[in-house]
């Protein structure tokens, strides 16, 4: 899994980015027809998506994170909630094919961000923030034990006679399973 070091190389936020410009071209291009206070919850909504990822990945913690992740993803759900008020608008009926395609990419956002949650709910890494050289050094030490484990476990089970119950079999997609 690769590590990133700024907001800007995470593809999630790139991804909110794309969200908030092909957003704010749809408010531009059916001004006319749509409210100026609907433009406007529809713009600050479709950009509160990456500033929150942003903003989140800054803090330093992983609670921070996590909380700024629902946030952001709750941004993601109010856009996709605008256009479907949008789709059913008549004024609109010609921007359907376009509201559509934002509301794939606003879902799609949303998955991501929910799934880099999960994910850091089940993370025992606390952020940035709390690692100091002694945090480090035991994380180090314990992903190395893991690692080592699993090698010991593949080794010893390649000097097993094949029938050997202890011998990892074939998996559903010929992975081995130990």
């Amino acid at each position: 899994m690769p590590t990133y070091q700024r907001f800007e190389e995470l593809p999630v936020w790139q991804e909110s980015i794309v969200l908030a410009e092909r957003c704010e071209d749809f408010i531009e291009e059916a001004k006319d027809r749509i409210t100026w206070s609907k433009r406007d919850q529809l713009d600050r909504a479709s950009l509160s998506v990456s500033n929150n990822i942003a903003e989140g990945f800054e803090r330093g913690t992983t609670n921070e994170l996590l909380a700024f992740l629902y946030i952001a993803r709750g941004s993601a759900g109010e856009v996709r909630s605008m256009l479907c008020f949008f789709e059913g608008r008549p004024k609109l009926s010609n921007f359907k094919s376009e509201i559509s395609n934002l509301k794939s990419l606003a879902e799609s956002c949303s998955r991501q961000l929910g799934a880099w949650a999960q994910s850091l709910q089940n993370s025992d890494i606390a952020g940035p923030r709390h690692l100091n050289d002694q945090t480090r050094a035991n994380y180090t030490k314990r992903k190395g034990r893991e690692s080592g484990a699993a090698a010991f476990q593949q080794l010893l089970a390649q000097h097993l006679p094949p029938d050997h119950p202890a011998r990892p079999r074939p998996g559903p997609e010929g992975e081995s399973q130990i």
